[in-house]
């Protein structure tokens, strides 16, 4: 007989995290996790209270595969980075997008990241309300796209098939029509690329924000 090894806490999340990768949040329950841990439900209450408590914890894993901006070194290459990482995480894992602000409970690698944040921002000069308002701006941005990006009716580099099926209601928009020649049509086009350029424009109006506060 194969041993298991002993279930924990860490391992009773990884493994939620596995079956909301599979079956979206819908499919995550004490019994579901029990499955893919080839355990009783009953076995998992020892380890997580109850299903308010998987949920949690899954918020909280969800932001410890987000990477946590360093102290003591330029904002604007943390927060960068950190918009990427966290683009990253939750389009491999969409169902996090809905449920990481939603948690009253906010777990300890959750707190350890918001604080990093704050604390990247506010080492570097940025008043509390700019970086207050930094946070919210970029989590709104980056949340958004990744909503958007991994709800599109194509796939990166299938654009032109899109196009094509939509071509006739088109013809008496010239707007859209110009767009679409000029920057979808033959261009191999990805919307995922439109991320660096709309998080450029925002750490650029932050940028500037802070200059004029700070002089």
């Amino acid at each position: 007989m194969v041993s298991r090894p002993p279930l924990t806490p860490a391992r009773v999340i990884n493994a939620a995290s596995r079956v909301a990768d599979a079956t979206g949040l819908a499919g995550v329950s004490m019994r579901s996790v029990g499955r893919e841990l080839g355990v009783e439900a009953m076995s998992l209450y020892h380890h997580v209270a109850n299903k308010d408590a998987l949920l949690d914890g899954l918020a909280d894993w969800v932001f410890a595969q987000i990477l946590t901006p360093s102290l003591g070194v330029p904002w604007r290459s943390e927060m960068e980075a950190r918009a990427r990482s966290a683009r990253t995480v939750l389009a491999a894992h969409p169902w996090g997008l809905g449920l990481v602000e939603s948690r009253r409970s906010a777990g300890p690698a959750t707190l350890r990241h918001h604080d990093a944040v704050l604390g990247c921002l506010r080492t570097d000069g940025f008043p509390v309300a700019l970086a207050a308002h930094a946070f919210s701006v970029l989590d709104a941005y980056t949340y958004g796209f990744v909503l958007t990006e991994v709800n599109l009716p194509f796939e990166p580099g299938t654009a032109d098939e899109f196009i094509e099926e939509i071509a006739a209601s088109l013809a008496d928009r010239p707007w859209m029509s110009e767009l679409v020649a000029q920057r979808i049509t033959g261009q191999d086009y990805a919307y995922g690329d439109e991320f660096e350029y709309g998080l450029a424009l925002i750490l650029d109006g932050l940028e500037a924000r802070f200059a004029a506060l700070v002089g």
